[in-house]
C-alpha cells in the first residue's frame, strides 16, 4: 500500500532542492517550445534558411521564403496559446473533478463550445470573431455544467468513470448535432467542417491577438487556484477542515479552465487529448503540486501542438495534416492505457 502524505507536509513549501530542479525543468521546457517554434518557422513546403526566417521576421516580404515566414509566425504563436491553454485546462479539470480521466475532449467541453459556434454560425448569421470568441465560452460552460450533473447522478455521485462516460456520450450528441446543422446548408459546410478537425492552419495575428485578453484571464484564474487545488487534491473532507470552501474553490478553477478552453476551440476547433496526455506527463517532471505542475502543463501543451503542427507538415508533405488529427493519434493510445492502468477510480 502506497504511503499517504500527511496533510500539514502536502501543502508545505516546496524544498530547495526541487524548486531548483523544478525551475531548471521549467527553464528546459522553455528552451525546447523555443527550438519548436523556430522549426515550426522554418519547416513547410518550402524550407527556409536562418537569414530568411530573420528577414521575415523583420517584415521583408521581398522572396516567397521570407512570405512565408510571415505566415506561419501568426500559425505558431496560435499553436503555442492554443496548446497552454488546453494543457492548463486539462490539468484544471483532472484536479476538480479528482479525474485521470478529465480533458476538455472526453468530458465534451470542446465538442459543446464548437456545437455553440456552429449554431452561431448557421442560425444566427454570427461572423464576428468575437461572437465565436464568446459563443465558444458560453458553450464550453454550459457542457461542463451538464456533464458534472449527469455525471453526479446516482449513489456514488462525480466518479471518474461516470465523467468520462457522461462526457464520451455528451460528446458524441453533440457532434451528431453539429453534423445535422451543417448537412443542410451547403454553403458554410465546407469550412465548419474543415474547422471541427481542430487546426491552426490559416492563422491570422489579428485574430490570435483577439483571444490574449481571454487567455489571460483564464491563465491567471487558473494559476491563483493552484493551492486550491492542492487542497481539493486532499479529499472534500480534508480541504474543508483546512479553512477551504470547495464549492467556490471547483467553481473559481473550472472558470479558469472553461475560458481557456472556449477561447482555444472558437479559434482553432475542437483539439482533443493534448489536456489529457500533458498533466500525466508533467507530473512525471514536476510532481503533482499544481503550483509547479501548470506551467509545465502550459510549456508541455504549447510543445505538444506546435509539435503536432510541425509534424503535420512533414508526412504529408506538400499537402498538411490538421494537428487535430495528428494529437487524436497521440492520445488514443494514450487514453487507453490510463483506462487500463491502476489510476481510473481517482487522481
Amino acid at each position: 500500500m502506497r504511503p499517504v502524505t500527511p496533510p500539514h507536509q502536502a501543502l508545505a513549501p516546496t524544498p530547495w532542492r526541487s524548486r531548483s530542479l523544478n525551475l531548471s525543468g521549467l527553464a528546459g521546457a522553455f528552451a525546447i517550445l523555443a527550438v519548436l517554434c523556430l522549426l515550426s518557422v522554418s519547416i513547410g513546403t518550402r524550407t527556409t534558411s536562418l537569414s530568411e526566417i530573420v528577414a521575415g521576421l523583420s517584415g521583408s516580404n521581398e522572396t516567397i521564403a521570407e512570405a512565408a515566414v510571415s505566415l506561419r509566425v501568426p500559425r505558431t504563436l496560435l499553436a503555442v496559446l492554443a496548446g497552454a491553454a488546453l494543457g492548463v485546462a486539462g490539468c484544471v479539470m483532472q484536479g476538480v473533478t479528482r479525474n485521470p480521466l478529465a480533458d476538455p475532449g472526453i468530458l465534451g467541453v470542446n465538442t459543446g463550445a464548437a456545437l455553440a459556434v456552429v449554431i452561431g454560425i448557421a442560425w444566427f448569421g454570427m461572423s464576428d470573431p468575437q461572437d465565436f470568441l464568446w459563443s465558444g465560452i458560453v458553450g464550453a460552460g454550459l457542457t461542463a455544467v451538464f456533464v458534472y450533473t449527469i455525471g453526479s447522478l446516482g449513489r456514488d455521485g462525480a466518479t471518474p468513470l461516470k465523467l468520462a462516460l457522461a462526457g464520451t456520450a455528451t460528446a458524441i450528441t453533440f457532434s451528431s448535432l453539429v453534423v445535422a446543422i451543417i448537412l443542410p446548408r451547403a454553403d458554410i459546410a465546407g469550412g465548419i467542417q474543415s474547422w471541427q478537425i481542430g487546426g491552426v492552419g490559416g492563422a491570422t495575428l489579428s485574430r490570435t491577438l483577439s483571444i490574449l485578453p481571454v487567455l489571460g484571464a483564464g491563465f491567471a484564474i487558473s494559476l491563483l487556484s493552484a493551492r486550491k487545488l492542492n487542497l481539493l487534491a486532499l479529499g472534500e473532507d480534508m480541504a474543508t477542515g483546512l479553512g477551504e470552501r470547495v464549492a467556490v474553490a471547483r467553481l473559481t478553477a473550472a472558470a479558469g479552465a472553461i475560458l481557456l478552453c472556449g477561447a482555444a476551440t472558437a479559434v482553432c476547433g475542437p483539439i482533443a487529448f493534448v489536456g489529457l496526455v500533458v498533466p500525466h506527463v508533467c507530473r512525471l517532471l514536476a510532481g503533482v503540486d499544481y503550483r509547479w505542475l501548470l506551467p509545465f502543463s502550459a510549456l508541455g501543451g504549447a510543445g505538444l501542438l506546435v509539435a503536432a503542427d510541425i509534424l503535420g507538415r512533414i508526412v504529408a508533405r506538400p499537402a498538411e495534416i490538421d494537428v487535430g488529427i495528428v494529437t487524436a493519434l497521440i492520445g488514443a493510445p494514450f487514453f487507453i492505457w490510463i483506462v487500463r492502468a491502476r489510476r481510473v477510480r481517482a487522481l
